[in-house]
């Protein structure tokens, strides 16, 4: 058998590789507005967006490793349609109908509309020009997965944190004037309110998918020795970790510092592209439209890896190079609607699929300690969706009074985990039931 490893610097390049799949459009926009609404509870609302913003996403990644690298194997547990169904979902969702338009969408409004004239950017078509080029280069790469450790870590990631750090240290160096008052949420409960807002972000749904595109790479460098896999991509999810926490904190802290600066804002884009331009003026949007472009292309170029894929070998009547192209052109199409528009359509749904994802990991993780026992993960999903589902609910707007009251009644429901006792209380309920089923 021939060597079947890296070097440290190409175990690095996959870690790279992996964090800018990661670092999208959601991550750099939301830390800036979570650093402008937390104001003096800035420490607690980060340390809450990290937890779900890189704890998640590291656990997720090694969770899948260990288990076989493939979300699907993972659900299939519970049974094989919903393991199909709900992987599906997933691919769906942090895919061509929200995260992959929204990166084509952000890149538009951060790294392209501020330089136009103000009845072009009002304009329509621009948008839709944009967003046909930045979709034609995300399929070009995503028709090569084999060549993703060499063209997005050892190329577009380095650069794309060189102009981090460039933002990041004039930020700290010469600071803006500083944070305002917590508003809204962040006001009674900054912990819930950065938890929740790490799920925007949707790394953690991503973790679960970025699995097959790291085999998928590491195959084009003849390693395919499942231990091996393992090990690299463990290795990578820890260097993807750290970058995003540097990351995270970074553009948290210049939305916090900027309140007094430019006023509060409230808006991520807005936050980001004005602080830009107070740290290094005109130049400070060209080093934007860089970090902006960079970041939303690669993680768009993972999605489209990832979820072409999975389709492939759901529906293999067409090739990988039509669902990549498939993807390429709905995508285009869906990210015509409008930012705005895609987060307010998103939430509902990964507010209802986040915990159950959640869940589902944490069992494959326990799995040992309850033998893997069917009833188990049956029992704690459904009590999971009787939350989850209630949240996407309300996300969208609708509610329900005695639903809600009983739901707030719950512990940990003010911290944005009010599903996690109905979980653990399914889990026990489920592995009794597989106890008594054992005796029969």
């Amino acid at each position: 058998m021939q060597n079947q490893t890296l070097s440290l610097w190409g175990k690095i390049s996959v870690g790279f590789m992996l964090f800018a799949l990661f670092l999208g459009a959601g991550n750099i926009i939301f830390p800036p507005e979570l650093g402008q609404k937390s104001g003096d509870h800035f420490v607690i609302a980060m340390i809450a967006f990290l937890v779900t913003g890189v704890g998640l996403p590291l656990l997720g990644v090694i969770t899948v490793a260990k288990s076989g690298g493939e979300l699907q194997d993972m659900a299939s547990r519970i049974s094989p349609k919903f393991g199909i169904i709900f992987t599906a979902i997933v691919y769906l969702a942090i895919g061509p109908f929200f995260a992959m338009p929204r990166t084509g969408t952000v890149s538009y409004e951060l790294g392209v509309k501020p330089y136009l004239s103000e009845a072009t950017a009002n304009a329509h078509w621009p948008l839709l020009v944009f967003t046909i080029i930045f979709f034609t280069v995300t399929m070009f790469f995503a028709l090569k997965p084999s060549k993703l450790i060499d063209s997005v870590g050892r190329v577009l990631t380095p650069a794309l944190l060189i102009v981090i750090a460039t933002l990041a240290i004039k930020a700290i160096v010469t600071p803006m004037a500083g944070p305002g008052k917590a508003v809204e949420g962040y006001v009674s409960s900054p912990f819930g309110e950065g938890f929740k807002q790490g799920y925007l972000t949707m790394d953690f749904l991503a973790a679960l998918i970025f699995g097959i595109v790291i085999v998928q790479a590491l195959k084009g460098k003849n390693i395919t020795h499942r231990p091996a896999v393992v090990k690299i991509t463990i290795f990578a999810a820890f260097v993807a970790a750290i970058g995003l926490a540097l990351v995270y904190v970074s553009l948290g802290y210049i939305g916090s510092s900027s309140v007094q600066t430019i006023g509060f804002i409230g808006s991520g884009t807005e936050i980001i592209t004005k602080s830009a331009y107070e740290l290094y003026g005109s130049f400070g949007n060209v080093l934007l439209t860089i970090v902006i472009i960079l970041a939303c292309l690669t993680t768009s170029i993972g999605l489209m890896t990832a979820s072409s894929e999975f389709f492939y070998k759901i529906f293999p009547q067409f090739s990988y190079n039509t669902w990549v192209i498939i993807f390429a052109v709905f995508s285009t199409g869906i990210a015509n609607f409008g930012l705005a528009s895609l987060i307010k359509i998103s939430l509902p749904v990964l507010f209802a699929i986040y915990p159950l994802a959640i869940v589902l990991m944490l069992l494959v993780l326990a799995s040992k300690w309850f033998n893997d026992a069917r009833p188990v993960y049956i029992t704690a999903m459904i009590f999971t969706a009787f939350i989850s589902i209630y949240d996407g609910l309300g996300a969208a707007g609708i509610t329900f009074k005695a639903y809600t009251d009983f739901v707030n009644a719950i512990p940990l429901a003010e911290y944005g985990l009010g599903w996690f006792i109905p979980a653990l209380i399914g889990a026990i309920i489920g592995y009794i039931i597989s106890l008594i089923m054992k005796k029969k």
